[in-house]
């Protein structure tokens, strides 16, 4: 596999994630956290994996301006113009169309790969033979392209990609659903029709472009009216005073919906989207009572499906708790149902009612 100077990847690394709460916080997402131990941060183990396929000159980070000198802390061998700095959070469209813009500015050729910071890859060479022959179909095709992930399981957290049948690798999109219910959801499993949306997309820049002309108008052309200013050090000014105005709106709703020329390329690189606590545990060694201990030590007494994390090396002592998270960091410790743990997004915002952002 070699490099190519027309391969760009774009990053988005701009969440709170706070479904990871208490782990998680404002002042350090997700993304920079090291889950599983191994030194190294989901975002910098995104940016590893794409370091084959491009210079690194060629990564662009788009993120909340508060991450900025993280990120370069992080990735030092990144260039401050590598960090596109959202002033407002809306959503992937206009986080998109910021990076394509600001490479329009560099070439009038890229092929270019999207990803979020924060999921897991479990292959990582897998995923980069799968990325480099994306990359050369979009170099070669004026289309957009997604990756699919055969579902193992009826899964109600991802979206689905239904694909046109056929023996080539490369096959047409003919719907995408969000999050269904169970029921759907194991119709789409039992079909063989369907795979998991990965949220990871491949196109070349006039392609998207094109794209966002035609579909979001008003999000390509206040980028079109500032062109001049963009990737220049009238840059950051621009961005500031444009981009808190442009419509919240996500590709895949603003775009890869509606776009006709929309390609699925199935992949199995073990990617799983770590979003909740729940799919940490999934993805976790577990011991003979099925209980996930991170970052601390645990001993568990008539206690079983637990997932326990303390920060600091600690020990928990877990009595009679069945599937449960157990999760402190910060001042802030969460014991809370497994099954329940789409609440904790509440919980973060009663907290910061109730505490004024003190444990947000």
């Amino acid at each position: 596999m070699t490099q190519s100077k027309d391969n760009y990847c774009v990053i988005m690394a701009g969440g709170i994630g706070s479904r990871f709460w208490p782990y998680s916080r404002n002042n350090r997402p997700k993304q920079f956290l090291d889950f599983f131990g191994t030194g190294r941060s989901l975002l910098q183990m995104t940016v590893d994996r794409v370091r084959p396929l491009m210079p690194i000159s060629n990564v662009l980070i788009v993120t909340n301006v508060a991450y900025r000198d993280l990120i370069l802390e992080q990735v030092p061998d990144l260039r401050p113009e590598q960090i596109l700095c959202e002033p407002a959070r809306r959503n992937t469209a206009p986080c998109i169309a910021y990076a394509v813009a600001h490479i329009r500015a560099i070439t009038d050729k890229a092929n270019i790969i999207v990803a979020s910071s924060d999921a897991l890859i479990m292959n990582e060479p897998e995923f980069q033979r799968i990325a480099s022959m994306g990359l050369e179909f979009v170099a070669e095709n004026d289309v957009l392209l997604t990756l699919g992930m055969k579902p193992t399981r009826p899964e109600t957290g991802y979206g689905y990609i239904q694909f046109e049948p056929g023996e080539a690798d490369f096959r047409k999109v003919k719907t995408f659903t969000e999050k269904p219910n169970r029921e759907l959801a194991e119709v789409f499993v039992k079909s063989g029709e369907f795979l998991w949306n990965a949220g990871i997309f491949l196109w070349n820049m006039n392609t998207i472009w094109n794209c966002f002309r035609e579909f979001l108008p008003d999000i390509a052309g206040p980028f079109e009216s500032g062109a001049d200013k963009v990737g220049g050090v009238e840059e950051a000014d621009f961005i500031a005073g444009m981009f808190p105005s442009l419509p919240s709106v996500s590709i895949d709703y603003g775009v890869m919906e509606k776009a006709q020329n929309v390609y699925v390329l199935e992949a199995d690189f073990g990617w799983s989207d770590l979003g909740t606590w729940g799919s940490l545990y999934d993805l976790s060694k577990k011991d003979e009572a099925e209980n996930v201990t991170l970052h601390c030590d645990a001993d568990y007494y008539d206690a079983h499906g637990n997932v326990v994390a303390l920060e600091g090396g600690k020990l928990a002592v877990i009595q009679g708790l069945e599937d449960y998270i157990v999760a402190e960091s910060d001042g802030v410790l969460l014991i809370c149902r497994k099954q329940d743990e789409q609440q904790i997004r509440q919980f973060v915002s009663l907290a910061e009612e109730k505490y004024g952002g003190k444990f947000n």
